[in-house]
């Protein structure tokens, strides 16, 4: 029996959409490829501490990359340990002392929790590493007064975070 026109393109059509597609992963894997040197390549190593609105850090040109450590955060407000309020900047000014009591006690507590290997390496002379991020506008009596406690509590390998200006070529 004779098929017609419309038949047999229609069986083309049917024959076509049976067969099973066939994926090329080849160019899916250079595209990734490219996509991972890309990647490496570009890779920053600036490393940026977790910033809060309420501070506006002070311009400095600093060498030495930022670590990541205990983070004590001063605003005109507040003193912020790791995220938690310690005490407030108005009753740390009143006080008479040299050290702030709140901040002491939950170093001495983070100090406790610490692991061995840190505290061995605050023995030989090191001393415990704290980042403080204070606002531009921060009083220095007070960070003073933080900078002592943390001393006193062992915590003397203390950084001050900064926002890097880039240096001119020229200068060395």
């Amino acid at each position: 029996m004779k098929q017609s026109m419309r038949a047999k393109r229609m069986e083309r059509h049917h024959k076509r959409q049976s067969q099973q597609a066939k994926l090329s992963l080849v160019s899916l894997m250079d595209i990734f490829t490219i996509l991972v040197f890309f990647l490496m390549l570009n890779a920053s190593d600036v490393q940026v501490l977790d910033n809060h609105k309420s501070v506006t850090l002070p311009e400095a040109t600093s060498e030495t990359p930022a670590k990541e450590t205990l983070l004590l955060l001063v605003n005109n407000q507040s003193l912020i340990l790791q995220g938690q309020k310690i005490a407030d900047v108005s009753d740390v000014m009143q006080q008479g002392e040299d050290t702030i009591d709140a901040l002491a006690s939950e170093l001495s507590y983070r100090k406790k929790r610490r692991q061995l290997s840190d505290i061995a390496a605050a023995q030989e002379g090191e001393g415990l590493p704290i980042t403080i991020m204070g606002d531009e506008t921060v009083p220095y009596a007070l960070l003073k007064k933080i900078m002592a406690t943390c001393a006193s509590e062992g915590y003397t390998d203390v950084a001050l975070a900064v926002e890097q200006i880039p240096t001119a070529q020229g200068d060395s």
